[in-house]
């Protein structure tokens, strides 16, 4: 231990005694540290930013449905749609949510009208109105905020009260601009009252449909009102990281299978969807980049290391009457060695250190623009540190072992 920290003072007098040269060599060891890290942490940034940003987008979620589309060829090379499979029943959706082991947040919902009225007082909507009953996670799972009122209570839910919560835009059509004081209201949904206890959040419509134009109501009331033989549940579920989805798609399906009776080597009479595959191909992308930018930045340590062990030489050379009066005075070859080992990884540790703070401040940077969290790469850091002890062996080495074998004589006399 006690040879070690001699090492050690010997290797920092010399970094302090060769200031111009030692910062040159730490700046080229941080340059290249910088741009691995740097890189590295910005692509975990990425990551981390595509799966905040999808997972608001709904990426995080799939649905299952008991639709089945089958494409047939006709001539001319035209694919007609043709919709099979049969309709996911209320005890089939809740024996999902019972079994259903995987930690994530599971939801059934089921449509009711799509083209319902909504009066209140002389003011009418136009029968384009659509109605849906849901559960109690569906809010969450689809990414819906309350900009007034509250969500339904466990009662209304479960005894299927005759309470809504109103769309953004079907709230503005029946209240005009003052729309957030409709909670508490009293509107007719076709030849029936209901309450209004929220209004929903504006989130914009798509080609599939407007969520500002739905009218959510409880699941019991809705299968009271709109219930038939022939009513559709969906069942959403939303995992808490994208990266897990597909095992717990896996673990659906097998769930579902079992319910619905289908047995081995029978088709699903189901499908699975989902709303990944842009957040799929951008982080396959960002894979693709990762390579290209880890191969880069090997080559800049690679440049380090040339650096380093030029540096090492020079200082073998500007330092050998000194390594003449060592060994004249006792000193073995191996501690020469040692000496100037320690120095080459001092040296190199210091500008790793330099180059690890840089690259992660840097690599962040781009979290400001992605709205991503602010990430401390651990694991790439202890890489960078041991790459670090690494260039340091690897060029100091070869000038240890060349000072280390000097002849004193030879030494001694070298101006």
């Amino acid at each position: 231990m006690s040879q070690v920290l001699f090492n050690l003072s010997l290797a920092s007098r010399a970094v302090r005694t060769n200031k111009l040269r030692s910062a040159i060599t730490i700046a080229i060891i941080a340059l290249g540290i910088t741009a691995l890290i740097a890189i590295l942490t910005s692509i975990d940034v990425m990551k981390a930013g595509v799966y905040s940003n999808f997972s608001k987008m709904g990426s995080n979620t799939f649905q299952i449905t008991g639709d089945i589309i089958k494409k047939k060829k006709r001539s001319h090379g035209i694919h007609i749609g043709r919709r099979e499979g049969k309709n996911i029943t209320y005890l089939e959706a809740k024996a999902f949510k019972e079994r259903y082991g995987f930690p994530a947040l599971v939801s059934m919902s089921m449509s009711g009208s799509s083209v319902a009225t909504l009066v209140y007082k002389s003011v009418k909507t136009n029968p384009n109105i659509r109605t849906m009953g849901i559960d109690e996670n569906y809010l969450e799972i689809s990414d819906t905020k309350l900009q007034a009122g509250r969500a339904f209570s466990q009662t209304e839910l479960r005894f299927g009260n005759s309470v809504c919560i109103l769309g953004n835009g079907v709230a503005k059509t029946l209240f005009g601009r003052n729309y957030q004081n409709g909670v508490g209201k009293i509107i007719s949904i076709g030849d029936l009252k209901y309450t209004v206890i929220a209004i929903a959040e504006e989130k914009g419509g798509s080609m599939i449909m407007n969520t500002d134009n739905l009218v959510y109501l409880p699941l019991e009331n809705t299968r009271e009102v709109y219930g038939t033989n022939a009513e559709r549940f969906t069942i959403n579920v939303m995992v808490d990281d994208i990266a897990s989805k597909e095992m717990a798609e896996e673990e659906a399906e097998g769930v579902f299978r079992v319910i619905r009776k289908v047995r081995t080597g029978e088709e699903n009479n189901f499908t699975i969807t989902q709303n990944d595959s842009l957040a799929t191909m951008v982080l396959e992308t960002i894979s693709y980049i990762s390579i290209a930018a880890l191969f880069i930045a090997i080559i800049t340590l690679l440049g380090s290391v040339i650096g380093l062990m030029n540096i090492m030489l020079v200082s073998v050379a500007e330092r050998t009457r000194e390594i003449g009066i060592n060994k004249a005075l006792g000193a073995r070859a191996s501690t020469i060695k040692q000496q100037f080992l320690t120095e080459s990884i001092l040296i190199s540790l210091l500008g790793g250190v330099t180059g690890i703070v840089l690259g992660i401040i840097i690599g962040n940077l781009l979290g400001l623009v992605l709205d991503a969290p602010f990430i401390i790469p651990w694991f790439w850091m202890l890489v960078g540190l041991s790459l670090c002890i690494l260039v340091g062996v690897i060029s100091g080495i070869y000038p240890a072992i060349k000072a280390s074998k000097l002849d004193p004589i030879v030494a001694l006399r070298y101006e």
